[in-house]
């Protein structure tokens, strides 16, 4: 109050002891006061700010406030809007670029150990004969679980031209098929008759296109073949099936249906 009464003395002798009280400047604070104060108080403030009018202390602040839009504001993006072009997976649940990275994965073992039912197509079906041992398919096999095998026929046309487009001149495809399918037979030879009406083993001579693993109609592991590429170079895709409309699962599984339909058994 001693500032106050010091602007009023300055301001106007007669205005000393008249500054505003504190109840008024409460009220100037709140913004209670309409218009502006008592001129001699606007004389008491003029000399406290100078160079500030009394208008010019009380004046409001004017806060701009943007228009309402109308229209939403367009996405600010450096591309095509993501959700809009985002890719349809339907029932693939997971892509590897190769063979060994799939393996990696999906281990053998993790994926055929309980199975009731594996169905596999291809060239020489190494996921079955070269990473499951024996006894484990012996084990399944006793177990109940039916398991077929569709290989390319090593006495067929389809298996040598798929050796030239890889670049084999040695016969190398054809006899690993040979060994798997001897290694299968031997072991379906073993089993008692129960067990071994489960292992069935077939022959195709087409084109090949896919190799084939599908584990209790409701997993199904794909691999095309590429031109001058070997399938473990190739990239690999699971699909699980959720009964999507447009799912790819049935689209795989007749696939081996028809292919199997059209193969003959070993």
């Amino acid at each position: 109050m001693e500032r106050d009464d010091k602007a009023a003395k300055k301001a106007d002798p007669s205005l000393q002891g008249g500054w505003p009280s504190r109840a008024q400047l409460h009220r100037w604070l709140n913004g209670e006061l309409k218009g502006l104060p008592y001129s001699g108080h606007c004389r008491v403030l003029e000399a406290m700010f100078p160079g500030r009018s009394a208008h010019e202390l009380f004046a409001t602040a004017a806060v701009e406030i943007p228009a309402q839009r109308t229209e939403p504001e367009p996405a600010r993006s450096a591309g095509p809007d993501v959700a809009a072009n985002a890719p349809q997976l339907a029932d693939v649940t997971a892509v590897f670029s190769s063979r060994s990275a799939f393996s990696s994965a999906y281990p053998a073992s993790s994926l055929l150990d309980d199975a009731k039912e594996i169905n596999a197509a291809g060239l020489s079906l190494n996921i079955l004969c070269q990473s499951c041992p024996d006894h484990q398919l012996k084990r399944l096999l006793d177990s109940g679980t039916r398991i077929r095998c569709l290989f390319l026929d090593v006495k067929g046309q389809a298996i040598r031209a798929r050796e030239a487009e890889e670049g084999y001149t040695d016969s190398t495809r054809t006899t690993l098929t040979a060994l798997n399918i001897s290694m299968l037979t031997r072991l379906r030879d073993r089993l008692d008759t129960t067990s071994a009406q489960c292992l069935e083993l077939h022959v195709y001579d087409e084109t090949i296109r896919f190799n084939l693993l599908i584990v209790d109609r409701a997993l199904c592991v794909v691999q095309p073949y590429l031109p001058q590429a070997r399938g473990v170079n190739s990239p690999t895709f699971v699909i699980t099936d959720n009964t999507a409309a447009e799912g790819l699962f049935p689209v795989f599984d007749q696939v081996f249906r028809d292919m199997w339909e059209r193969s003959k058994p070993v």
